[in-house]
Formats: structure tokens, sequence, C-alpha cells
């Protein structure tokens, strides 16, 4: 077994790579690609096993069950005004429509640093989050089966300029009634709140 300093530095490491496989398994479209997460999950296994002493066997069916139930996920929203009062929205790769960047939690990271690093990877912009809007429950897309709770963070632009990405056909400021087709039904209401907010500072 290891010592608790290697411990530390170890299990973040392990349960990154572990939340990329298991995400990389859910989208996979190719045997190689399911083949690779898989082995992912392999290495995980193993040394978690050797961290606690374990049979890599019985780590993969402690992972499996930690998946548990269905649970929600947690997002977050950037809400960015330029000094027109327009909103950095992106036109979606997958074809929903528009929204504000945004995105899922990466393991470690508060709700706040996810919606900065959001906007950066989304539209190349670099934002500070200055305040929670509010949260809200989110019904899923499609067949995606997880419900999200996501936060909605009222930001301010400090560095970049609007780019495309591989997420984004489009990255613009829009006036909020002028956004063409929302993505999802609550971005609209938490843009408005924003909004709001934005106008009271």
């Amino acid at each position: 077994m290891t010592d608790s300093r290697e411990t530390v530095d170890l299990l973040p490491l392990l349960d990154e790579i572990r939340a990329m496989a298991q995400t990389g398994l859910n989208y996979a479209e190719t045997p190689y690609e399911e083949e690779r997460y898989e082995r992912m999950l392999e290495l995980v296994a193993e040394y978690y096993g050797e961290t606690f002493a374990l049979p890599p066997e019985e780590v993969r069916e402690r992972l499996a069950g930690d998946l548990g139930e269905i649970t929600p996920k947690i997002a977050a929203i950037a809400a960015v005004f330029d000094d027109e009062d327009r909103l950095l929205v992106i036109e979606r790769t997958d074809g929903l429509g528009w929204c504000p960047p945004g995105g899922k939690l990466d393991p470690g990271e508060t709700p706040a640093e996810a919606a900065e690093r959001e906007v950066r990877e989304e539209t190349g912009v670099e934002v500070e989050a200055r305040e929670l809007v509010d949260t809200y429950a989110v019904e899923p897309p499609g067949d995606f089966p997880h419900y999200s709770i996501s936060h909605v963070y009222l930001c301010e632009r400090v560095g970049g300029e609007p780019t495309t990405t591989y997420e984004s056909r489009q990255t613009r400021y829009l006036p909020v009634e002028a956004v063409p087709e929302w993505a999802l039904d609550y971005h609209r209401e938490a843009v408005h709140e924003a909004q709001t907010l934005q106008r009271e500072r």
C-alpha cells in the first residue's frame, strides 16, 4: 500500500480519468472507442486497487456500483453582456439551437469555475463570474438520461474575442429578444433574470 501522501496525489487523477472514461463510453460510436475507454477503466481499477490493496475486480464492481441511480448532474451557465446590453450566445453544433455558453462541471471544479471555463472553451472569451443569478432544475434534451441542476452566473468579460469552436457553429452577441431559437426552455427565463440583475448593477 502506498503512503498517505501518494494516495492524496493519486486519487483526484484516477477520479478524473474514471469520469472521462465513463462519459466516453456513454457517447462512444465505434467498437474501437469503446475498447479504449474500457481500457482506461481497467487502468483506473488497477491503480485504485494498488492504492487501497484491493483486487482490481472488486474495485471495478465498486466503481460500477457507484454509478447507482441516475441522479442529477451539476452544470453552470454564463450570462455575459456587452456594453450594448447584448448577450453572448452560441449556435450549438448538435442542432439544438442557441444558448449562453455553459456545461457540466469537471471533477473538483466549482460551478463558478465551470462557468468561466465553459465560456473560454466555447467562445474564446475570458470572463470572471461575478454573481449567482439563480439555479434551475433542467429536464434533459432528447434521450439523454440525466436531469441537471444548472447554476446561472452573471459574468464580466475580462479578455478575448468571440470565436467559433468545435461546439459552436456561430458565436455572437445578440439582443436577448433576437435570439433565434433557445436550445433549452429555461435559457430564456435565466437570461432575462441575468439581464435584470445586470441593469441593476
